[in-house]
Parts: C-alpha cells; structure tokens; sequence
C-alpha cells in the first residue's frame, strides 16, 4: 500500500509540474512519467550518496497494467471500424507496415551498432508507436532476451518519442499543406463526432456504469489468464496482458450486439486511465536511472533514424490517404502517434485546423486508429518480433 500511495503522490507530483512549467504540458508529456521520473531521480540520488534505503513493493503493478490493456481491448469494435469505412481500414493498414518497418529499422542499425537486435526493437514500434505504457509493458521480457536496462531504455524513448511527435508532425504537414496550396472545402461538413453508446444509454447512472467496467474488466482479465497459459504452452513468448486483451476485444463485439456485455465506454475509459496512470508512476519508480549513461548514444542515433524514416514516410500518407487537405492534415496527426501518443496527434491536426480551417475526414480516422486499433496490432507486431529475434 505505500507503494501505490507513493505512485498516486508522484501522479500528483507530475501534474503540479504541468501547471507549473507549461512547457511540459504543451508537448503533453504526461503527468505520471513526469512524478515518477522525480521519484525515480530522488532514488537515484539518495543511491549515490550511499543511501540505499528504498525498498519497492510492485505486486500491484502487473495487475493495474492488464487492467489497462484490457481497457484498450474493450475499445476495439468492429462497429466503430465499420462507422469510418474504408478510410481507416486503410490507414491501420498503412501504420501497421510503418510499425513493422520502424522495428526492421531499429533491429538493422542495433546489430550495425554492436548491440541486440532487440535493443533496436524496444526503441522501434514497442515505445514509439506503442508509448511509454506499452515499452514498460515489453520491458521485463526484453530484459528477460538480453537487453540490458530495457526499463529505462523504454521510458527514455518513449518520452523522446512523444516530444518529436509533437514538435515535427504539424510543421511536416503545415509544409505540404502550404507547398501544395491545399485548402478544406468550400462547406465543410461539422467534425464527426464517433458516438459509442447507444442514446437510450447516454445518461446512465455513474456508479453503476462504472461498476460494470469494473466486472467486465475482472472478468476479461481472469478469462485472459487461462487463454495466456494456453498460448504460453505452446512456446511462444507473450506480455501477460495479451489474452486479457483479446478475451475483451471478443467481449466488446458481443456486447455490441448483446445487452448483457454491454460495455459502458466512458466509464472504461476513465477506468483505463487511472490503472494506466498508477502503473506508469510505479514502473518509473523503481527504474534504475544509472543504466541510462551506456545507452544514450545508441539510443539517440536510433531516435534520429526513426525520425527522419517516419517524416519521409509521412509524404507517402499524403498520397495514399487521398492527396488533399484532410489528407495532409492525417498526415501531421500520423506523424505525432506513431513517433508518440494520440495526444500527439490531435494537437498536431488541432494546430494545423486551426490555420487553415476543419478536417472532418481527419477528426474520425485519426483518433479511432490512434487510440484503439493500432495497439491492438502493435502488440501482436512486438510479439512477432520479440519471438523471431530471441
């Protein structure tokens, strides 16, 4: 329990610094890894100065980590694939071979550097596409195939990651937007608005909504369990939230057609949101910031790489997502998740919309392929990955 409590006080560390050095919150760096990263660095001091008298209790950090990743499977419905058509099938399709592509990438230059070619794998899609969430998730069993310090490889990249998806993506897209004088349509439609609950749903009783995220959750998570074991059985290496992952994602397109699974999805998300905030805060912890001196300059090279393949692949989703303005705009979005988070993202199109006026098409596919389905695919990608190159 000190633990826990001392991640919940690094939390609100992290979002006193926020308010304070609005720099942080501009390139929405958030406010766990920001806590724990103090916490993390008050340890690291007090370590250096002989005094080694912290001691971590993480029982709890598993738990709260499948509670979030089951959250993300209760995301993934069918029906909202279907409610952007074509257009976001096309763009998942298009960030999982960009995913793919990150990892070859990170795997090429690690083994060109002397290191594990999973080394390049952790600093590929796992924290980039992924976030810092998903890289602390992978850490153990990349710690577990030979990558030394895969913890604070992880959140290192995943924090670079996120402030170049912020800094780059809109400038990206301002340029084609303004090479190609691309302007919105004359009368453009209102922004789409994705609705994820039925209207005789929309004013449910709190309490009770957030009840059954928390039944359903537990229920995916111990139904997960078994079907982990199962797939573990076989040989083949998974993070232990995968099946709890997919046993939601079957339980969310049930519910879709059957009331009794019904998923109530504010509630879940508010529920993801705070395991994934208390997880984050009590990885970042207990990292051990000294390992962070021996990786640093194969880390940036990687980072550089990934950065400039990414803004050169970022032209190619202007072309195939349809050459005009929404198209640019998606662009400048891409850019920002697949190098950091869906927050990324949609302050990159919010910038660029702002200037040069609304990308509806850009407001629905961007969003449903950042926030649901690409991490989704992108765990089965690292998977893929973490099992070929062991």
């Amino acid at each position: 329990m000190e633990t826990l409590a001392l991640a919940a006080l690094a939390i609100a560390i992290g979002q006193g610094l926020r308010r304070w050095v609005p720099v942080l919150a501009h390139y929405d760096l958030p406010a766990p890894v920001l806590g724990g990263l103090v916490i993390a660095i008050v340890v690291t001091v007090l370590r250096s100065n002989g005094a080694d008298v912290v001691r971590f209790d993480t029982t709890l950090q598993s738990p709260l980590m499948i509670a979030f990743f089951t959250s993300i499977g209760f995301g993934a419905s069918l029906r909202l694939l279907r409610i952007g058509g074509v257009q976001v099938a096309w763009f998942l399709a298009i960030a999982t071979v960009v995913a793919l592509l990150q990892n070859l990438l990170g795997a090429s230059l690690a083994v060109a550097m002397g290191l594990p070619p999973l080394f390049g794998v952790l600093a590929g899609s796992v924290t980039l596409t992924g976030g810092p969430a998903t890289g602390l998730a992978f850490a153990p069993l990349f710690e577990a195939a030979g990558v030394n310090g895969a913890g604070v490889l992880a959140v290192t990249a995943g924090m670079a990651g996120i402030v170049m998806g912020g800094l780059f993506g809109g400038p990206l897209a301002g340029r084609i937007i303004a090479r190609r004088g691309l302007r919105p349509a004359i009368e453009p439609a209102k922004p789409a608005q994705i609705r994820t609950e039925e209207p005789e749903h929309a004013h449910v009783d709190t309490t009770a909504a957030l009840m059954r995220a928390v039944i359903l959750v537990l229920a995916a998570m111990w139904l997960g369990s078994y079907l982990a074991r199962g797939i573990s059985a076989l040989g083949i290496t998974l993070p232990a939230y995968i099946g709890a992952m997919l046993v939601a994602a079957v339980m969310r397109n049930l519910g879709d057609h059957q009331p009794l699974l019904r998923v109530p999805v504010q509630a879940m998300a508010d529920l993801g949101a705070v395991a994934l905030s208390l997880f984050i805060a009590m990885a970042l912890m207990t990292l051990k910031l000294w390992e962070l001196a021996s990786i640093a300059m194969p880390l940036i090279v990687l980072l550089v790489a990934q950065g400039i393949m990414l803004a050169l692949l970022c032209h190619g989703v202007f072309r195939l997502m349809g050459r005009d303005f929404d198209a640019a705009v998606m662009a400048g979005g891409f850019y920002g998740f697949m190098m950091g988070t869906t927050a990324n993202a949609v302050a990159n199109m919010q910038t660029l919309t702002e200037r040069y006026g609304p990308a509806p098409r850009a407001f629905l596919v961007v969003p449903l392929v950042g926030a649901f389905f690409i991490d989704f695919v992108n765990a089965l990608v690292i998977t893929g990955y973490l099992n070929f190159l062991r």
